[in-house]
């Protein structure tokens, strides 16, 4: 099982399988590595697929450290210099969207393309930024966490999906192998985590992102915003915006053939050999 150390009392677990070009996962709140195993499916056979566990979630330690987007995209970092990942295609999902952007021009040098997933660079909303939660959302979401832990985690999952995709055959299995088939994070990481996305901005980081995105949302995402990546494409250089219909905020998970088709077809337009 690899793991590599980023700083003291922080071992970060990750995934590689395959050859090729990398491509980095890096998942979302409360979530694991786990959550991208239908894409290892897929892109394995072409590609090196490499999944990371955020510190204090999934099976990484560090849950009685500090959760800030420095503090992720330190170890992100970190777990580039020491698998010596270049041309590689960094991708983030939901809170991984705004790890990626912090950390980007950390590891700009190591990077073909970035992949955004239902991403936003602001979870809450403001005055100048409608397109988030409102902070009220977020502080009742620390308290249920606080009463109810289990509960209010299990009512996040079954949020992360829309009515359709809720009530099709496929999701037990669907949340039992890639969602709850992970290992939730310490309440105390969740708090801290939840505390960093509320509190966080990184709309000023954007236009400096210099390489080509793909920004993937699902239309129906109750979670962050469809207009969220609107704004990150009229504010990224090079980005360009796909929206899935009928999709929750998970359409990796829920849509894996259509995620899998844009994924692909962007990452043959990015190498050009595969």
């Amino acid at each position: 099982m690899p793991f590599i150390e980023t700083a003291p009392g922080v071992c970060i677990h990750y995934e590689s399988i395959g050859e090729g070009r990398p491509l980095v996962f890096i998942h979302g709140w409360s979530m694991s590595g786990n959550v991208w195993k239908f894409q290892a499916e897929d892109l394995a056979s072409s590609y090196r697929f490499i999944t990371m566990d955020l510190r204090g979630h999934g099976k990484s330690s560090g849950s009685a450290g500090t959760f800030t987007f420095e503090d992720f995209a330190a170890d992100t970092a970190e777990l580039f210099s020491k698998l010596d990942l270049y041309e590689a295609v960094l991708i983030g999902w939901s809170m991984g969207v705004q790890v990626a952007i912090q950390v980007f021009e950390r590891i700009r040098e190591h990077l073909k393309a970035l992949v955004f997933v239902s991403g936003t660079p602001r979870f809450t909303m403001s005055d100048d930024y409608p397109f988030g939660l409102s902070p009220m959302e977020t502080r009742g979401m620390a308290l249920r966490l606080k009463r109810n832990y289990a509960r209010t985690m299990k009512e996040f999952f079954n949020g992360m999906f829309a009515e359709e995709e809720f009530f099709r055959e496929r999701y037990p299995a669907l949340l039992r192998e890639a969602v709850t088939g992970g290992i939730l994070p310490d309440p105390g990481a969740a708090l801290k985590s939840l505390d960093t996305l509320a509190s966080g901005d990184l709309r000023m980081l954007l236009p400096g992102i210099n390489v080509p995105v793909l920004l993937v949302h699902g239309s129906e995402d109750a979670v962050t915003m469809p207009a969220a990546s609107l704004y990150m494409k009229e504010h990224i250089p090079r980005a360009t915006l796909e929206i899935i219909q009928g999709a929750g905020h998970a359409p990796f998970l829920s849509r894996p053939q259509d995620f899998g088709s844009l994924m692909r077809m962007f990452l043959e337009g990015i190498y050009g050999d595969n």
